[in-house]
């Protein structure tokens, strides 16, 4: 079982910044693909981004690309989530994920491990 933690949430004004963080309890943490989905109230958990466990292969919900970087550090088991230039409809529940089992990784359903999730709260 692995077990993921995420810190960083918390409320912003739009435009501003976050940065996420979701650290995992597995020595294997190199070879699992991760994610980030967020939820908001009252929808589906939606994809946000991607990494493989391939160096460089990023992957991002056409909603973030250019506002939101994903990112790796192995040696830290931990993986990051900067947003930027953030938007009220950015607000939801944001959760990190590992090990993506075929190649629908934009599911949900299709990630194996999950962390509690964190709030974060864009104001206009």
């Amino acid at each position: 079982q692995v077990r993921l933690v995420e810190s960083g949430g918390g409320l912003v004004q739009a435009g501003g910044s976050l940065r996420l963080s979701c650290t995992a309890s597995t020595r294997s943490f190199s070879s699992y693909s991760l994610g980030w989905f967020r939820q908001a109230p009252g929808r589906e958990r939606e994809f946000v981004a991607r990494i493989s466990y391939t160096p460089g292969l990023v992957y991002y919900a056409d909603s973030v690309k250019g506002r939101f970087t994903i990112s790796r550090d192995n040696d830290k088991n931990t993986v990051y989530l900067q947003m930027n230039s953030l938007k009220p409809e950015d607000t939801a529940v944001y959760y990190c994920a590992a090990n993506a089992r075929g190649s629908a990784w934009t599911s949900a359903a299709a990630w194996e491990f999950w962390g509690q999730g964190t709030q974060v709260t864009v104001s206009s």
